[in-house]
Formats: structure tokens, sequence, C-alpha cells
């Protein structure tokens, strides 16, 4: 096992790494830039070390300084957490030339997920099912055959990136042209590649991701499914495991031929398959390999800490459990609790004032703030995840309306009262909602006076 790991992040996550470290008796080393060097993960590691100026780009992202701090730490590993450089396939090659371990999985993985195309191809070749759709990049002059044979409307994506950037829907024939232009130009701002496909555009589906875990050794298992299906500008808001929409049997049809791709793939490490899910039928969207920020939702219904099995895997172990041993018991819910308004969603940095955590049986809150930090206007914006679980959905959303009631963040601007109309709802409690509610209904919503 190693005995010193730098986490290549910062906030909650580096905070979530360097919890799991401490109790397997490894010794942490925290990098920040400038504007963090108050932060939480780096008072909780062992050893930190500046690594640049605020900006990202020259702290969180500048490769040399991270190496270079391994190296005066003696750091036999990296865990890069989730964003920054967790997908960077050069980063993992880099690390690997340096003689140190890559807490993911191998750069050939990553540099094939990567690519929308690449891994649309990969998966069909695996079995997993895919959405009806170009094979690779479209131009424009097949853009117009392929979209009447697959019938409109269609979805125009951007084959590098996400976040929803380079992605528009065309409804008919007349909005085609200006969807690929306007998904073109937005992908070569963004990602410096412009190349795009096509899709077809689901009505009302979910988004459904599948976490699996695979060792060295061969072994692979699923740790069931997380319903992501509540988005703003596909951007996860809120996360549930297991799905409102799906049964054990669905559950376990999609996570053995998940698991069994990935098998042959010869997969290392945790990666989520994400999945829309429609009228029963599952569609690949895409596969992220490395943690996800929602991944406390499958801790809570297996008992299995996901971080750990992660460093343990890199450092060669086998699993400890097959996927006979995994027990999904409850429901849990996770909400993605981000310092801005709650109904405009615009940043909302500066300091916090006040700051009491909810408690009680099943209440988990992972967060790197407290009271008196000053969330910076650097980086992105969650201040914090409150995940609740319980034995069934209804008594988790009785759970999460009086964790959500009981939190505090004060002095700044936080999406606490969104969560608190959401857990109210209707469609909600009933668990009726594809990808498309939120932002319906937040378009619906009397706007409070600015």
């Amino acid at each position: 096992m190693f005995e010193k790991v730098l986490i290549a992040n910062r906030g909650e996550i580096a905070l979530r790494v360097i919890r799991a470290c401490k109790e397997m008796g490894i010794a942490t080393v925290a990098i920040h830039s400038t504007a963090d060097s108050e932060a939480m993960h780096v008072r909780m590691a062992d050893e930190s070390v500046c690594v640049g100026p605020a900006p990202a780009a020259q702290s969180y992202l500048n490769i040399p300084a991270i190496i270079a701090a391994c190296e005066i730490t003696g750091a036999e590993a990296i865990h890069p957490g989730y964003g920054f450089l967790s997908e960077n396939a050069k980063f993992a090659d880099i690390i690997a030339e340096h003689g140190l371990t890559f807490i993911g999985p191998t750069a050939d993985h990553i540099r094939m997920m990567g690519d929308k195309i690449t891994a649309k191809q990969t998966v069909k070749e695996l079995g997993i099912p895919t959405v009806p759709g170009s094979d690779g990049e479209v131009s424009d002059a097949d853009a117009a055959r392929m979209a009447e044979e697959i019938g409109y409307p269609v979805l125009i994506k951007a084959t590098a990136g996400g976040g929803g950037r380079g992605m528009k829907v065309a409804k008919n024939a007349g909005e085609l042209a200006f969807a690929l232009s306007t998904a073109r130009a937005e992908a070569k701002a963004a990602f410096g590649n412009d190349t795009v496909y096509m899709e077809k555009y689901l009505q009302k589906p979910r988004h459904i991701e599948i976490q699996i875990l695979a060792d060295a050794h061969g072994n692979v298992v699923h740790l069931g499914e997380r319903d992501c299906s509540l988005q703003r500008r596909h951007q996860k808001v809120w996360e549930e495991a297991g799905s409102p929409a799906l049964n054990a049997a669905e559950r376990d049809e999609i996570g053995g031929v998940v698991t069994r791709a990935l098998a042959q793939l010869g997969y290392l490490g945790a990666g989520t398959i994400e999945f829309l899910y429609e009228d029963g039928r599952f569609y690949f969207i895409e596969m992220n390999t490395r943690l996800q920020v929602e991944h406390p939702v499958s801790e809570a219904i297996t008992g299995i800490d996901i971080v750990r099995e992660q460093i343990r895997i890199a450092a060669g172990a086998p699993m400890g459990f097959s996927q006979k041993d995994i027990v999904f018991e409850g429901h849990a819910i996770e909400c993605r609790i981000n310092a801005e308004n709650p109904f405009t969603f615009r940043p909302s940095p500066g300091q916090v004032a006040e700051f009491h955590t909810p408690g009680g049986l099943g209440v988990r809150f992972d967060s790197a703030i407290y009271s008196g930090y000053r969330i910076p206007p650097y980086y992105d914006s969650l201040a914090g995840k409150l995940i609740v679980h319980a034995r069934n959905r209804n008594e988790c959303l009785l759970r999460l309306r009086r964790a959500l009631d009981e939190l505090v963040v004060g002095g700044i601007e936080t999406t606490i009262p969104l969560f608190q109309k959401l857990v109210r709802e209707p469609d909600i409690i009933n668990g009726d909602y594809s990808i498309h509610w939120l932002e319906k209904y937040l378009a619906g919503l009397e706007k409070p006076a600015a």
C-alpha cells in the first residue's frame, strides 16, 4: 500500500480523499493556490504545497508544479478527485513517466472515453446499447439525410468536452443548419475542436448511470444505478440511488451488461457509464473515467467506500468482495449545495458568516467550508453536498426535508431554498420527472425581486 498520496484537487473532494487516506494509515499531501492557503483541505492534510496563483490554469492545472510537489514531499501516488486533471490522459502519462501512480484508469482508457465518438463506437462493439445516430463525425452535407433517417428532433453534440457546451437541438429541418453552426462555434470556442456528431433526441428520458469498480485481477462489479435526471443546463443538481424509474430486474440487467463490457475492455479503477433511459430502454451517453460528484449516494446504499477502493486498486490489491456480496439497502438522495442565487444561479462567492450542518441518523454533509471561510470567486461554486439515506424513498424524502431545514449557510446566497421547494413538489415526491423537468419548473417560477 502507498505510504503517501498527493491530492491534486481542492474543496470537498480533496477533503474526502484525505479522510479515506487517513483511515487507511496513508500520509497526505494537499496542493493549493495562493487563494486557497486557508482552505480546509490544506489544514487537514499532513503536508501542503502551494502550486501557483489563484487562476486554476496556473495552479490546479499546472502539471509541472504538481509533479514537483510529489518530488518535494516524496508522494508515491496522485489522486485527481473530479474535475481539473481527473480525465486528462496526458497528465496520467506524465505521472507514469515520473515513476508515480495515477489513482485512476489507464491513460489509454481516459483517452478512449474522452472522445465521444470513439467512446460510442467502443461501447457499441462491447454490447452496450447506444442512441441512434451517426457512428462518427457528421458533416453538414450528411446531416439532413441522417436526420430524416433517424427522425426529428435530433441532437447535435461536440465530440470533445461536456457540461452542455457544443450541444444543440434541431426540432425540424428548418432548425438543423443553425443548430450545426452554433454547436460547432461553441465547441471550437470551448474545446478548440469544432467536430460534432448527431443523435436522436429523446423526448422525456431519465439520466441513469451505473457505478463500476474494476481491479487488476479481472474483477468487475457494479454498485447499482444513480438517477441524475434533475438537471439545469445539463448540470446535475439532485441525484438518487436507486432510481424511482427502475426495478431490481432492470438494475441487474443493465449492471450485468456494463460489467461484462468493462471486463472485456480490461478497465481499471472506478468509472461510471451514463445512459438516457426511456420506455424501458437504455441508451449510452458517455463514460466518466473518474470519481463522480454524486458517488456518496452509491456508498450509502452499498456500504462500500469508493475512494478507499480506488486507492487499493491503484496499489494493485484485489477487491475484497464480488458482485454477489453487494447488497443494496434503502434509498439515498444527494443535493448539490452551490454558492449561487437559488433561482437565477448567479454565483455568490464571499465570506461564510454562519455555518451549521444537519445531523441525525442517515445524514451526511460533505463540504470544505467553515464559519469565517471566504469562498473564492475563481473556482466551481459547489459549497457542499447534503446526502441522506433511509429505508425507503418516502422516508428519505422526509429526512431530506428535515435536514434541509436544519442546514444553515449564512453570509452568502446558496441553492438551499430551491431544494426546500423541490422536496415538497408532487412530481418529485412521486418520482415523476425527466431530464427536462427542472428547467421547465424553473421557467415557471415567479422570480423574486432582485
